[in-house]
């Protein structure tokens, strides 16, 4: 019952934007239904104000709040992992100057393609994925990403 459990936890916003959508579409079809059968323009105006402009403005209502709900999600995912990654503590029980010893202490340095964060190679977020590339030494000194803050690489030459 893994979906059932995933229904229960979807944010109340997403269901707004998923109902806005479903209500939408509906308006525009029962616009579109009376327009089709009125031969005049005058005829088919009530049709367009009633139900096929609000129907429109209920499609891009329930797709910004879709886009901003998915967003919302997913920032809560990368607080909660971050505050496990926290919660874990220390990494092999070793102290260091900060108080607690590094998460990841590889010299090889990774990226996922796409992504704007380079990381350690034993970093949590790109440990065990196949798709995580090594990091080109131009990308490092030249910009375009920028140290992961769980890991916290301070330099590397990849």
């Amino acid at each position: 019952m893994r979906t059932a459990s995933r229904l229960r936890t979807v944010p109340p916003l997403l269901w707004a934007a998923w109902a806005a959508l479903a209500a939408g579409a509906v308006l525009c079809v029962i616009g579109w239904y009376g327009v089709s059968g009125e031969r005049f323009a005058e005829q088919q105006l009530p049709y367009l104000a009633s139900c096929t402009v609000p129907g429109a403005a209920l499609i891009v209502a329930g797709a910004v709040l879709l886009a901003h709900g998915r967003g919302q999600v997913a920032a809560t995912r990368v607080e909660e992992l971050y505050a496990l990654l926290v919660e874990a503590g220390p990494v092999g029980g070793e102290e260091t100057g900060s108080g607690t010893a590094p998460l990841a202490v590889s010299g090889e340095m990774r990226m996922v393609p796409g992504g704007t964060l380079w990381h350690r190679a034993d970093c949590p977020l790109v440990a065990g994925k196949a798709e995580a590339l090594p990091v080109d030494a131009r990308l490092l000194r030249g910009g375009g990403l920028s140290a992961c803050p769980i890991c916290e690489p301070a330099g590397g030459t990849g």
